[in-house]
C-alpha cells in the first residue's frame, strides 16, 4: 500500500493542494493523502502565520467529503519547529509493513529542498512526487546536493495551478472574493473568523 504524504502552511489550504493532492493519490494509486499542517513552518519564522488552530480547521472543512484524505496533526502536536524530515520518520514507525511513503510538493519547493533539514535522510524515508509550478527552472544541480535525488522524483503529469495562498490572503484583505479559490466551507469559516482581513503577507 502507498500512503501519500501533503505538507503545508496551509494559511489556508485552497483549491490548488487538493487537485494535486487528487491527481496523485489517482495516478499513483495512493490508499490515502495525508495533510499534515505545520506547527511551526521554519522558513516563516520572519511572518506571522494564522493560529493552528484555525488551518487545522480549514483543512478539516476542505477535505471532509473525501475519503481517502486524510488530517494529520502531527506537527501541530510537536513542540518547536516542523521539519518534514521529522514527520517522516515518525509516519515511517507508525506505518505497516508493506505500505511506502511518497511526499507530494512542488516544483519550486523542490528547489529549495538542500537548505532543508537533513535533506538525504528525507529522500531515504520517501519517494518524491512533484507537481509542476509556474517559473520552474531545471533541477539537475540538486543532485551535487543530495546524491541520487532525481532517481527518487515522481514528476506529476498535470496542469499548472497558479493559486497561491498568499494572492488568497491578498484578496480577502482587499475586500475581493475567493470563490472557486478555496472550498466553499473554507470560505466560509474564513468570513465567520474574520480571518485575513488586515494581512496581505
Amino acid at each position: 500500500m502507498s500512503i501519500g504524504v501533503l505538507g503545508g502552511t496551509f494559511d489556508p489550504i485552497h483549491m490548488g493542494h487538493l487537485v494535486v493532492a487528487e491527481e496523485a493519490r489517482i495516478k499513483l494509486g495512493f490508499k490515502q493523502v495525508l495533510f499534515v499542517p505545520a506547527g511551526q513552518p521554519w522558513l516563516k519564522l520572519d511572518r506571522d502565520v494564522t493560529t493552528a488552530s484555525h488551518r487545522v480547521e480549514m483543512v478539516r472543512r476542505a477535505i471532509e467529503d473525501n475519503p481517502h484524505f486524510k488530517l494529520c496533526t502531527l506537527e501541530i502536536e510537536r513542540t518547536g519547529p516542523s521539519y518534514t524530515v521529522d514527520t517522516l520518520t515518525m509516519l515511517r514507525e507508525q506505518l505497516a509493513s508493506g505500505e511506502s511513503l511518497f511526499f507530494i510538493l512542488g516544483r519550486d519547493t523542490l528547489a529549495g529542498l538542500p537548505s532543508w533539514k537533513e535533506p538525504k535522510k528525507l529522500v531515504q524515508l520517501c519517494r518524491l512526487v512533484v507537481a509542476p509550478r509556474l517559473g520552474s527552472k531545471n533541477l539537475k544541480h540538486l543532485e551535487t546536493d543530495i546524491p541520487g535525488l532525481l532517481d527518487n522524483i515522481i514528476q506529476l503529469d498535470m496542469p499548472v495551478i497558479g493559486i497561491s495562498a498568499s494572492g488568497i490572503r491578498q484578496r480577502v484583505s482587499q475586500g475581493l472574493s475567493i470563490r472557486y479559490w478555496v472550498p466553499a466551507e473554507v470560505v466560509k469559516y474564513i468570513a465567520e473568523q474574520k480571518i485575513y482581513l488586515t494581512s496581505a503577507t
